[in-house]
């Protein structure tokens, strides 16, 4: 296995502290670095600001702290999306953080949206009483494209750029809706593992209760990342390193790890078979005018 280093934006950072920039001075320079990169892509597009989709959660929370050094809090719209009664305490600690950073925040329920694309393409396609045991996934992904789609639609009406939240341990698992939150105009924390986001929260004085926050993708009441995936980041992070980083094959990579082999064997599988997540969709390449076929 092997990975493109080519898109991290900090690849020049010596790393003093093991695999993962967890030091003071590794994370001052992935701070200053981050914060260039968000200013650089609104200055190129020509673009008013961001707009930030806001979980509650950590990896959304550092992205705005980010773009809020980057482009000033008065260009920074938070979007709180919430479709459940059970994202009510994530919304209101996203509003809370919003309101500590001094940005616009605006919430929108989506649970109407939902209802309506029930009824109309889930019943047109006969689906919508379906017995399935992937509903809630098929759901949960409706529900992420709903919120791209409103975030994209707040940036066109006020020429921002949607920042996304997904982190480097997401996207190479494919732990992330496609054309939901896998869609965005750049990614700050996409170079960054887990394990690096909470550092960094840390060095950026975020809450205590956010850094400690159990993730989840919010598809249903219950769902957690290490439930869905059998093991926490503290785990899965240095298994991705030795996997895809390093080229370690399987039995090696996972050895001293607190992971046995049929999980590790499915987290390898998934960053395998996730590849068309974080690939661009290619083309035939008629006469010499494909796709960039390095991209992904």
């Amino acid at each position: 296995m092997s990975a493109d280093r080519t898109t991290f934006v900090y690849s020049g950072i010596e790393r003093s502290n093991g695999p993962f920039l967890t030091d003071h001075r590794s994370l001052e320079a992935m701070h200053e670095l981050i914060v260039a990169d968000i200013e650089t892509r609104v200055d190129d597009a020509d673009a008013s600001g961001v707009v930030v989709a806001m979980s509650g959660g950590i990896d959304s929370t550092v992205t705005t702290a980010l773009a809020v050094e980057a482009v000033g809090a008065e260009n920074v719209l938070g979007l709180g999306l919430p479709c459940h009664k059970t994202e009510a305490t994530h919304v209101s600690d996203a509003r809370t953080l919003a309101e500590g950073m001094g940005i616009e925040f605006e919430e929108i329920q989506l649970r109407p949206l939902l209802e309506a694309f029930e009824e109309t393409v889930a019943g047109g396609l006969g689906t919508a009483n379906e017995a399935d045991d992937d509903r809630p996934h098929d759901i949960g992904n409706a529900v992420a494209r709903l919120r791209m789609v409103t975030a994209y639609y707040a940036a066109n009406c006020q020429s921002r750029l949607v920042i996304g939240t997904a982190n480097r341990s997401e996207r190479l698992l494919g732990y992330f809706t496609k054309y939901g939150d896998g869609a965005a105009d750049s990614y700050p924390l996409g170079d960054c593992y887990k394990t690096e986001v909470r550092a960094l929260a840390k060095h950026l004085g975020l809450p205590r209760r956010i850094v400690s926050k159990e993730p989840t993708a919010g598809f249903w009441a219950t769902q957690t990342d290490a439930g869905e995936l059998g093991a926490g980041y503290d785990v899965i992070d240095p298994l991705l390193v030795r996997l895809v980083d390093e080229g370690r094959p399987l039995e090696e990579a996972m050895k001293g790890l607190r992971i046995d082999r049929e999980t590790a064997a499915d987290i390898a599988s998934l960053y395998v078979a996730t590849d068309h997540k974080r690939a661009t969709p290619p083309t035939p390449g008629l006469a010499g005018r494909g796709d960039d076929r390095s991209a992904g």
